[in-house]
């Protein structure tokens, strides 16, 4: 285990583990098995969307491993999700079945209430299981893909209309920036609104690039920047991709981070 967030606005958590292929599908497991006990949708609520208490779980290839592998990993785990503890599954990334079903929004869309209602639908019919919701732990989305940055930005003001207009602005399928996809949220308990985002594919849009977006937006709007933050982990190789944005350094290469050096050295 190499990180949990929890944040009580969202009422999500999120995990990230690294195993070895053997292991990654068991470990999956147990947590999945721990979610369905205790999480009961029917009396959950949260700003983030879900569509199941195991909402999501990607499987992503970390050093030289291959995707192929991931999308094996993404395949097991799914059929035993479903065999095990009875949660309909959705395959969506790599893993996906159905291209429509690449994407994650497209497959979580309305989440656990409209699911409710249309699962029955030719094109809400899960992957794993029959038509049918597990009544209090939903259903899962499972994935193979590469290493995604969840990346929110709060805004100094309680106007969540400014946080949408913001988030519309820079997502990629509004025509902003690609492979951003973002969400305007209430942090009611803060008085703040936040633009919450997936960063798809940091090398093509990293964080400074959304930041400074979203930043000359809200100025635009009289709007300061509070805070922002990162959800999770990120590759060095994002960290990098920051650096050469932020100080105008385009040549900037990872072998100039000092770690690197001495970690090859050795």
């Amino acid at each position: 285990m190499i990180d949990v967030q929890a944040d009580a606005a969202h009422n999500r958590m999120v995990v990230t583990f690294v195993a070895e292929p053997a292991l990654a599908v068991d470990a999956a497991m147990a947590g999945a098995t721990v979610a369905t006990e205790r999480i009961d949708l029917r009396h959950h609520r949260g700003e983030h969307p879900r569509m199941g208490a195991t909402d999501v779980v990607p499987f992503v290839p970390f050093a030289d491993l291959p995707m192929s592998v991931c999308i094996d990993l993404a395949h097991d785990f799914g059929a035993r999700l479903w065999k095990e503890l009875h949660v309909p599954v959705y395959y969506y990334g790599e893993a996906a079945r159905r291209v429509e079903r690449r994407e994650l929004e497209k497959v979580r869309r309305g989440g656990f209430e409209e699911l409710f209602t249309h699962i029955t639908d030719a094109d809400r019919v899960p992957d794993e299981g029959p038509p049918e919701l597990n009544p209090s732990a939903g259903a899962t989305a499972v994935g193979a893909r590469i290493p995604l940055i969840a990346y929110n930005v709060n805004l100094k003001t309680s106007d969540l209309q400014v946080a949408k207009d913001i988030a519309k602005t820079i997502r990629a399928s509004s025509g902003g920036l690609p492979n951003v996809k973002a969400l305007g949220f209430e942090l009611a308990d803060r008085g703040l609104v936040q633009v919450s985002m997936n960063l798809t594919d940091y090398r093509v849009t990293n964080i400074w690039k959304v930041f400074s977006a979203i930043r000359d937006e809200a100025k635009r709007r009289g709007v300061e920047v509070e805070a922002s933050e990162i959800v999770g982990t990120i590759p060095l190789d994002a960290a990098v991709g920051v650096i050469k944005d932020a100080v105008v350094e385009p040549a900037f290469r990872m072998d100039q981070i000092l770690e690197k050096r001495v970690w090859a050295a050795e």
